[in-house]
């Protein structure tokens, strides 16, 4: 099995006549990058480019009003509710922001975040008896619990209510709950389908206040953590998503949460310009590397601590930790490359290994994924069971792939690009041996290649700075809403070096004859052991820089080809 070694580049299609003069507003790249975007008028443009804050009624969401009303009756009589929520960056965060919302409405509430270790993804019926113990009442997942059928039976039988709140594919079969809320099983009228599971945690938030008329202790209350799991899950960032996401980012940039004020300066970030990809590649990392090593409750106090002192120790643990699970990565990713050379698939690759860390194993699932362009598996063997976290590409759907192989199973579950699962260790190779049939069925047949999606392409000269008032308009950007990407040919690269952790990256100039910009290319510096051209073709963002409080233009080059060559 090879790495990928090149990328297929696709241009848009050029705007027809009509749309050019419909749009004639805009200035003619930025027609083009609104055509790309499905926006054909002028009307579309503006409200898409002035999304506002005019969020759905939560009350569109099947159940809501019943839960509504069994969260008051416990607030109101003190009964001791916990929020359950998954170990990631969205669940954490999901849990922060409803114990925050019931705390500020006088309930008894407190947190129960799975160890991933021990217990695994999603409600396990030893944590609902534990619970039970404890006295609590109500219990309300976040994040999890759409496919916990068992489980919900085990609450009811205890005599635990259970709200399940969540955003993941159902079952056909519903578990039998008190109520669910989740805006993709059948009924549910929610217009925005692919909320994160703390968008359904903030819908609930929005309702509770809604009915108590409660005063805010400011404006935007908990949108800052919206944005932060939202982005940090990768949802697509269209519709409500989008205005959730741009709200969320303006609180985030106020700083008022000082856990994660704190967190961005420790990842050098500049609160007042922080955006998407802050999050994605600074802030989200750290988070979820509490989760991944130890225990997602240090992310989660961290979210909630007002002790600046307190702050300081989890900050540091989490950088700390963030630094040990990149450190654990590139180690898992080493051996996995090992792995899949020996099981002989072409479409779908299998790493398996008892030394393997349970809380990496999607990193390097994704980062296979991103390198051979096929599905990946990865997997912890432990005793008679086996965790697995898989990446996918958009042409193979992973979730449907496991749910065709759901009687070998334990528990999975997941979206498209992304799922995990649990399975007997006997199972383990009737499972790869029918994930692979599946896998060829579907991708046999295709040239899997990446293909990278370019906006515009033009001479490197008519890129100018005022295109970037313009792309800034496109914020925030993510999933099905990315960010603007140019093509350039024929430029001439001057000065090329390595940098960063053992000459990874690439940093150098690059020029027509007519204007110069400085240019960097992450993850691309074997550049320099093959031979760099000296003329290239490139795919680049155009972004401004900002380094030690000093702002530059630069080309953030997502691939480049010796010039001409396709």
């Amino acid at each position: 099995m090879q790495k990928v070694a090149s990328k297929h580049w696709k241009l848009a299609e050029k705007v027809p006549s009509e749309v050019e003069q419909a749009l004639s507003y805009y200035p003619p790249f930025f027609r083009q990058v609104l055509y790309n975007r499905g926006i054909t008028s002028t009307e579309q443009a503006i409200a898409f480019l002035n999304p506002g804050d005019d969020f759905h009624d939560p009350n569109l969401l099947l159940n809501m009003q019943e839960v509504v009303d069994r969260l008051l009756h416990a607030i109101d009589h003190q009964q001791p509710i916990a929020i359950y929520g998954d170990y990631d960056v969205d669940g954490v965060s999901a849990t922060a922001l409803l114990v925050e919302t019931i705390q500020l409405l006088g309930g008894d509430v407190t947190a129960y975040i799975p160890n991933r270790f021990d217990e695994g993804y999603g409600v396990n019926i030893e944590a609902l008896n534990y619970l039970k113990e404890q006295g609590i009442r109500l219990v309300l997942t976040v994040d999890c619990g759409i496919r916990s059928l068992r489980e919900a039976e085990h609450a009811r039988q205890i005599g635990l209510d259970l709200i399940i709140s969540d955003h993941h594919h159902p079952f056909e079969e519903i578990p039998p709950a008190q109520f669910v809320l989740c805006p993709k099983q059948k009924g549910d009228e929610y217009p925005e389908k692919n909320l994160a599971g703390v968008g359904v945690a903030y819908k609930i938030v929005q309702a509770l206040l809604q009915r108590r008329r409660q005063e805010l202790p400011r404006e935007g209350f908990g949108l800052d953590l919206v944005a932060l799991g939202t982005v940090a899950d990768v949802v697509p960032l269209t519709g409500e998503n989008r205005m959730l996401v741009r709200a969320g980012l303006k609180e985030l940039r106020r700083g008022w949460r000082i856990g994660l004020r704190s967190l961005a300066q420790a990842a050098r970030l500049h609160l007042s310009t922080l955006n998407t990809a802050d999050i994605g590649f600074g802030i989200a990392p750290r988070l979820n590397a509490a989760g991944r090593l130890e225990s997602a409750l240090a992310a989660y106090r961290l979210l909630l601590e007002q002790d600046v002192q307190q702050i300081g120790l989890l900050v540091q643990r989490l950088d700390d930790q963030n630094r040990e699970r990149q450190k654990i990565t590139s180690e898992m990713q080493k051996k996995a490359e090992e792995l899949i050379q020996l099981e002989g698939f072409e479409e779908i690759l299998f790493a398996f290994d008892e030394s393997f860390n349970p809380g990496v194993v999607g990193l390097v699932a994704g980062k296979l994924a991103e390198s051979y362009y096929r599905p990946a598996v990865v997997g912890h063997v432990n005793g008679e069971f086996v965790r697995a976290s898989c990446r996918s590409i958009p042409a193979f759907h992973i979730t449907k792939a496991l749910d065709a192989c759901a009687d070998l199973m334990v528990h999975h579950g997941g979206h498209a690009l992304a799922a995990g699962f649990t399975i007997h260790r006997d199972r383990l190779a009737e499972l790869k041996q029918r994930l692979g049939k599946i896998a060829m069925d579907q991708l046999g047949d295709l040239d899997l290649r990446p293909v990278l999606r370019a906006d515009v392409e033009l001479p490197l000269r008519e890129l100018h700075p005022e295109f970037l008032k313009y792309l800034s308009l496109l914020e925030p950007t993510g999933m099905d809403n990315p960010d603007v990407y140019f093509v350039s040919r024929n430029v001439r690269v001057i000065n090329p070096r390595a940098i960063g952790a053992d000459g990874k990256h690439l940093k150098f100039l690059v020029t027509d004859g007519w204007i110069t910009y400085d240019a960097v290319a992450f993850r691309q510096g074997h550049w320099m052991e093959n031979g760099l051209p000296k003329e290239v073709d490139i795919l680049y963002r155009f972004e401004l820089n900002n380094y030690n409080g000093r702002e530059t233009l630069q080309l953030n080059v997502v691939d480049l080809k010796p010039a001409g060559v396709e």
